[in-house]
């Protein structure tokens, strides 16, 4: 049996390891968010969303995963911070088909600051206008090795929901102490 099999074999480290990949993928986006000055689209704060439902998920897999019982209980909370990565990468897929112009992108891609809606008060109006140029949801606010930032998360989440759906498939072994 090869290293790797023997890896996936321990839910605890797969739930570790999707775990810890959910949390740098959302630290990524905040960083940049709010250390880079990349303020997200609609559709970038939409594909946040299932990590921010997937990452409780997954905790709660290390934890059973950490008692060594109930592994069916660890194998669902796989499965489910699984389905939710692979939805996070089909929206940054259809994000990434906007942003090349390969279809239409959704009509209300409104711009947003910090996660929330700009605020149009009229005391900062003005100055919001003149600081804050609003993203469109068709254009990569940048592009990494030819890939934007739904690109990338496109390769994230198929990647955690690869490792979480397998870690839910592989049959464990007896533990032995």
């Amino acid at each position: 049996m090869t290293h790797a099999m023997r890896l996936l074999e321990s839910r605890l480290a797969v739930s570790g390891t999707v775990f810890l990949a959910m949390v740098a993928v959302i630290a990524a986006a905040w960083g940049f968010e709010h250390f880079g000055g990349y303020i997200p689209c609609a559709l970038c704060l939409e594909q946040r969303q299932p990590y921010y439902w997937a990452i409780p998920v997954a905790f709660a897999a290390v934890a059973v995963a950490s008692t060594r019982k109930f592994d069916w209980a660890t194998r669902g909370a796989l499965v489910i911070v699984g389905l939710l990565a692979a939805y996070s990468a089909a929206l940054g897929a259809y994000h990434s088909g906007v942003e090349w112009g390969l279809w239409a992108g959704p009509a209300d891609c409104a711009a947003v600051e910090g996660g929330s809606a700009v605020s149009l008060s009229a005391e900062n109006l003005a100055q919001q206008m003149a600081q804050v140029r609003p993203p469109s949801c068709n254009e990569a606010a940048g592009r990494f090795l030819g890939l934007s930032f739904a690109g990338w998360n496109v390769l994230a989440g198929a990647g955690i929901a690869a490792i979480a759906l397998a870690g839910a498939a592989v049959r464990a072994r007896p533990v032995t102490q």
